[in-house]
């Protein structure tokens, strides 16, 4: 049976997929005490394909970015559900990290890590309010666009 959180995603239309493999040796998730840390995740669709590839500023719009992100949220709270069980034993969700495959004077890498902040805030209310680092480079796996990583506070 779905939680409050996964409701909440669902009446957005979102549905969870199956969290991602890692591409490398590293794991999805790693919880240690309350807290939770969610590794690095593309913005990948349920079928596996890039939703947006290559760099801001060039190929990709930043609202194509914001889409991108908030793909790589939802994977992010998938691998959460994987580690948890259920999204309603987040407690708050404590930082986002983006990485922006950008060119060198895109400066909105901000405006693209709204499209997955938005969606924290959105699922956890005031719970989703996070610390948060923007950082643009010049390559992403995949040549995706977006990256996000996450870590929350667990009961």
């Amino acid at each position: 049976m779905a939680g409050v959180v996964e409701k909440k995603l669902a009446d957005l239309g979102i549905v969870l997929p199956t969290p991602a493999a890692p591409i490398a040796n590293y794991v999805g998730f790693v919880r240690t005490g309350n807290l939770l840390v969610v590794s690095g995740q593309l913005c990948l669709d349920a079928e596996g394909k890039l939703v947006a590839k290559g760099k801001l500023g060039a190929e990709v719009s930043v609202e194509d970015g914001q889409k991108a992100a908030r793909v790589c949220a939802i994977n992010v709270l998938a691998q959460a559900k994987a580690a948890l069980g259920d999204l309603d034993k987040v407690t708050r969700v404590v930082r986002l990290g983006g990485f922006i495959s950008s060119v060198p004077a895109f400066l909105d890498g901000p405006k693209v890590m709204n499209g997955a902040s938005d969606l924290m805030v959105t699922a956890f209310a005031d719970k989703g309010r996070h610390a948060r680092t923007t950082i643009g480079v010049s390559v992403l796996p995949l040549d995706a666009a977006v990256e996000v990583e996450g870590m929350f506070e667990v009961s």
